[in-house]
């Protein structure tokens, strides 16, 4: 019989970047120096070609590379030795860049021993950590995590002090078009803007006119319930079957238990119905779906 695949936690994660760099090992204006492994020639210093973040604003690495001009590399970059003459960079590609803007010619290094797996982990939550990543770049990272190593958005939730409805709400986000993504990402179109136009099948085109018109989030999403919602046409009226008392009593027990209004149309003389669940929030559909999902 084969063995079960175990799930997996974070790994060394987010704690091994901070292990690297202790309370007790960093003083106040202290020197690179002292903290680094070694200097490292930066022709032999290499990205990951792995390394979830694609997009590095050029304003901020001039901010960087300013800085670096004038204190130096202040937190070293972590690297695993590639070859013999060769370092890959797990965390500090930002700096990297910035450092051959600033033209050093030596960077100060901390050498660790990671496997592929370990490096992707790293990268992922690193990049997740950083306060000017974009919705659509946090989304992914979410979304690289879960894929590729099984964690689940409590998981998450909890080693990345992340709301589970904040990890939902952004992973909604990857259901846009790429063209309404890559206005996300250079920030034309607000987060509260992309959640509006997910339930529509014309996201691209509302996302036009919410630019076009400057609207703001509420305007958007009246845009969206008008083209989702148009005026319907009135419909004959139905004769409402009225509903035993089997039926009224799991209604009423299954509302009970998920807390959400639940209805059961049960067609008469037949085997078959239709069961609705009503939720007022995303929390409760974030909830519904834990529920639902919970012993897959």
């Amino acid at each position: 019989m084969a063995d079960k695949k175990k799930t997996r936690g974070l790994g060394r994660g987010l704690s091994a970047l901070m292990a690297d760099v202790t309370d007790d090992q960093v003083q106040n204006d202290v020197d690179a120096s002292q903290r680094a492994d070694i200097y490292v020639p930066i022709e032999k210093i290499v990205p990951n070609p792995d390394q979830p973040r694609r997009e590095f604003t050029q304003d901020q690495l001039d901010d960087l590379a300013n800085s670096i001009r004038e204190k130096g590399v202040i937190q070293p970059l972590i690297v695993r030795k590639r070859d013999e003459n060769t370092f890959e960079i797990v965390a500090g590609e930002r700096r990297w860049r910035a450092s051959q803007m600033a033209q050093l010619h030596k960077l100060p290094v901390i050498v660790r021993e990671y496997d592929d797996t370990e490096v992707l982990e790293i990268a992922i939550i690193e990049n997740i950590q950083r306060a000017d990543l974009n919705p659509v770049e946090e989304a992914m990272g979410y979304r690289q995590l879960m894929d590729k190593f099984g964690h689940t958005q409590e998981r998450l939730s909890e080693a990345l002090g992340k709301s589970r409805s904040h990890i939902a709400n952004l992973m909604r986000l990857l259901q846009l078009p790429d063209d309404v993504q890559d206005m996300l990402k250079r920030g034309d179109l607000t987060a509260g803007h992309a959640r509006a136009l997910i339930t529509t099948e014309n996201a691209s085109e509302l996302a036009k006119k919410v630019l076009k018109g400057a609207l703001s989030v509420r305007q958007t999403e009246a845009l969206v319930k008008k083209s989702v919602s148009p005026t319907p046409e009135p419909r004959p009226k139905q004769v409402k079957v009225k509903k035993d008392a089997d039926t009224v009593a799991l209604e009423g027990d299954l509302s009970a238990n998920l807390g959400m209004k639940v209805e059961v149309d049960h067609k008469v003389g037949g085997e078959s119905g239709q069961l609705t669940i009503q939720y007022t929030s995303l929390d409760d559909l974030d909830e519904l779906c834990r529920i639902l999902s919970a012993n897959r």
